[in-house]
């Protein structure tokens, strides 16, 4: 099926070109979303009367998902989830999740603009694509913690991973000074001084 592009769209076309698509991409995201026109004669000719007023409105827009992703690149925001001691979450994050999490600090951000780079599914800092318009993308960082205290310390730079390790270390540290502190107190008690005994009583012969 031929459509004409009303705006660039990532892996197809620019403005303007006439491509081949297939029938389903065209009628459930290309034509419902505007991004595209059936190649007709009269969509031909319309978009050529269009054609200025379109390249002015996507101008337009594309200056102001510029001045937004200047703000919003490279932002990291938290997301409280559940998880295993090992790290892996009970459940995952979906582009709706890092949508309302950017919305809440104050960007206006679509989960229809969010493109996971790879699942989320265990807790960490993760990299996210926001694509703010057909030729501006940013990205940013989801900071996936079980509490806010756990997210502070990721965001410090350190991995789940060694924070467990950190809190093993603790543990058996503490584990250890118990251990020493029984030793010791055992120990005093071996080098208590014994009570003489008392000198057996000579028998006359």
């Amino acid at each position: 099926m031929q459509v004409i592009l009303l705006e660039r769209v990532a892996k197809l076309g620019q403005m303007g070109e006439v491509v081949d698509v297939k029938p389903g991409f065209a009628r459930n995201y290309l034509l419902p979303q505007g991004k595209a026109k059936t190649a007709s004669e009269a969509n031909l000719a319309s978009f050529e009367t269009q054609k200025a007023q379109l390249e002015a409105r996507n101008l337009e827009t594309k200056k102001e998902a510029e001045a937004l992703g200047e703000k919003l690149d490279g932002q990291q925001f938290i997301v409280i989830r559940s998880a295993s001691d090992a790290g892996a979450l009970y459940g995952s994050v979906t582009p709706r999740d890092a949508a309302e999490a950017a919305t809440a600090a104050g960007f206006t951000v679509d989960k229809k603009q969010v493109v996971l780079i790879n699942p989320i599914k265990e807790l960490g800092l993760h990299s996210l694509a926001v694509n703010l318009h057909p030729e501006v993308s940013v990205e940013i960082k989801m900071n996936v913690a079980r509490s806010e205290e756990e997210a502070e310390l990721q965001a410090s730079g350190k991995s789940i991973q060694e924070l467990a390790a950190e809190e093993e270390a603790a543990a058996e540290f503490e584990i250890a000074e118990l251990f020493d502190d029984i030793g010791s107190a055992a120990s005093d008690d071996d080098d208590a001084p014994v009570a003489d005994e008392a000198p057996a009583e000579e028998t006359e012969s």
